[in-house]
C-alpha cells in the first residue's frame, strides 16, 4: 500500500463554507477512485512566501492518502488543475521516504554495533595484557 501526501491551497477569495465544501469534494474524490483518507490537515488561511495568481495569500490543506495504485492521485492532480479555486497543489509519495530513512536507521545501528564490537574486543585484549604483566 503506498502512502501519498497531497498538499493544495486555495484561494483566499473563497468563503470558509466554500472552503470546507471543496475540501470535502477531493475527500470524497480520493475515497471514490479507491484511497483510503487516513488524515486531512486544514491549516487554515497562511502567508504565501510569494504571490501566486495574483494572490499573497491561500487556504493550505494537506491530505493523506493510502491506496495502492496512483489513480486517485491522478485524479485529484487532473481536477486541481481545471479548478479555479486551487491555485497550487503538491503531490508526495512519502512511503519511499520512509523506507529510505528506515534503511539508513538500519546502517546507522549496524555500525554502532560493529563498533561497539571492537572497542569491546580493544577492552578485553588491554585487560588481558594488563593481567599477564
Amino acid at each position: 500500500m503506498r502512502r501519498y501526501e497531497v498538499v493544495f491551497v486555495l484561494a483566499p477569495t473563497l468563503a470558509e463554507e466554500e472552503v470546507e465544501q471543496q475540501i470535502e469534494t477531493f475527500s470524497g474524490v480520493a475515497v471514490e477512485m479507491g484511497a483510503e483518507i487516513v488524515d486531512v490537515d486544514k491549516w487554515g488561511k497562511r502567508r504565501l512566501a510569494f504571490p501566486v495568481k495574483k494572490h499573497s495569500e491561500g487556504y493550505y490543506t494537506i491530505l493523506s492518502l493510502h491506496e495502492t495504485e496512483a489513480a486517485a492521485v491522478s485524479e485529484l492532480e487532473r481536477r486541481f488543475k481545471v479548478n479555479d479555486a486551487v491555485i497550487r497543489f503538491l503531490t508526495v509519495r512519502v512511503d519511499e521516504d520512509l523506507k529510505r530513512a528506515e534503511q539508513f536507521e538500519r546502517r546507522r545501528e549496524a555500525r554502532q554495533k560493529r563498533r561497539g564490537a571492537r572497542a569491546q574486543a580493544t577492552a578485553s585484549t588491554t585487560t588481558e595484557e594488563s593481567a599477564e604483566a
